[in-house]
């Protein structure tokens, strides 16, 4: 993470009172495609009727990496916006710095501690104090399916364990279609390694071999099983799935020439966007072995220090805005997530959106609910992408045994 010091030492971070209007709120954010835009535009309408001038600053592309420079040179110099989007453990890196305003004030009118389970209220925060507010919860150990096809194969339903599925992969592949529907990025093959290694280990074993990346669980059999697990589903993936897009893969499900995807909730957009039905169409369930279980990425606004005192006055509705009933419904319909918070009304969800309500109301309270590290919610990125390049190099290549892939695993898990 660079240093806001040694960079720009004699910088104040803060908007100077002619740089913004009274009750001005600037917000960056990466979300630009028609569901996000969409919604973007609610708060924006929301703000507006609070009195507040909207300044819109969306960087798209990247995924988010292009907002992410645009934000450290925007602060370098003494000018960041109120409030940016960012996630997981670059929150508390930005708070590290000193430039992220505190939102306790706010989060306690609005009672934040007793609306968020705690283990996404501790992402939101820095040193107990929250500088950010979070807007919903992407679940990311989903497995989707084609109804058509599973009928097809002769499959009964959608398979719990990891021996079932395997067994479902083979009537499918008999069937003359593909069992696996998978893209060639670092990013989807760790989401579905660490759906499998969730279904194989449970979410204590995760927590400490992903999390925590204890070199005792790294070095475990429960890690061995997971990647020899791992090896078999890449066996039921296509040749042509290397350098392929996640929406990609979701079309060849959709489209009746692959059974399955590993994909978090953002994959139900694309089945909803083209008119298919949940439940009829397409299937939706936790990944096996991980019906007790709930790997999450959230997303979220983080707030900088201003001085002006109406700016301040626009970020705290701007946090209270992100987190009330009005805001998070409209949001998470157009957007196929959830609301973060635990109070809300699920009527106008569909089916597989409340089944992710449910489990992640009951996995807060039983442990299960574990942040994603192949979306930037639990380990430094540095030690991430180290980790995510191993992973992948185990995947594409077959040559690599399964006791070298742990040590690479291990190795990169040490990486600073």
């Amino acid at each position: 993470m660079f240093k806001v010091s040694q960079l720009a030492a004699a910088v104040a971070i803060v908007v100077t009172a002619a740089a913004a209007q009274a009750g001005e709120v600037e917000v960056l954010h990466y979300w630009t495609s028609g569901g996000e835009a969409k919604s973007v535009a609610e708060l924006k309408k929301i703000m507006q009727a609070k009195g507040h001038v909207w300044k819109d600053f969306a960087v798209a592309g990247g995924g988010g990496d292009n907002a992410a420079t645009v934000l450290k040179s925007r602060v370098v110099s003494g000018n960041p916006p109120a409030a940016a989007q960012i996630k997981g453990p670059a929150i508390q890196e930005w708070a590290a710095e000193g430039v992220l305003a505190n939102l306790d004030a706010t989060a306690k009118a609005e009672k934040w501690d007793s609306l968020l389970p705690k283990v996404v209220a501790d992402v939101m925060k820095y040193k107990g104090n929250y500088v950010a507010a979070p807007v919903n919860v992407h679940r990311v150990n989903w497995m989707w399916a084609n109804a058509a096809v599973l009928k097809k194969a002769g499959v009964a339903g959608m398979p719990k364990t990891w021996d079932e599925f395997f067994a479902a992969a083979d009537k499918v592949k008999a069937a003359g279609l593909i069992p696996v529907a998978h893209g060639g990025q670092n990013w989807q093959d760790f989401t579905t390694f660490e759906s499998v290694v969730l279904g194989v280990g449970g979410a204590k074993f995760y927590s400490d071999a992903l999390i925590k990346l204890d070199a005792k669980a790294l070095a475990s059999d429960t890690m061995k099983k997971s990647l020899e697990t791992f090896r078999k589903v890449k066996s039921y993936t296509d040749a042509a799935a290397a350098g392929r897009d996640w929406n990609l893969a979701t079309a060849m499900v959709m489209q009746e020439k692959a059974a399955f995807q590993f994909m978090g909730d953002w994959a139900k957009g694309e089945f909803l966007a083209a008119g298919k039905a949940p439940g009829k169409d397409f299937l939706c369930a936790a990944a096996p072995g991980t019906a007790n279980a709930y790997t999450f990425n959230v997303d979220s606004f983080a707030m900088f220090k201003l001085k002006d005192s109406g700016a301040q006055k626009a970020q705290g509705d701007l946090a209270a805005s992100i987190m009330g009933t009005e805001f998070q419904e409209v949001f998470n319909l157009n957007k196929g997530s959830i609301p973060v918070r635990l109070n809300m009304s699920m009527a106008k969800f569909d089916d597989c959106a409340k089944t992710s309500s449910k489990d992640f109301v009951d996995t807060a309270k039983t442990g299960g609910l574990v942040p994603s590290v192949a979306h930037g919610m639990a380990i430094k990125p540095a030690a991430e992408g180290a980790i995510k390049d191993a992973v992948s190099q185990f995947w594409n290549d077959d040559k690599i045994s399964v006791a070298d892939g742990m040590k690479n695993i291990a190795k990169a898990a040490a990486t600073k």
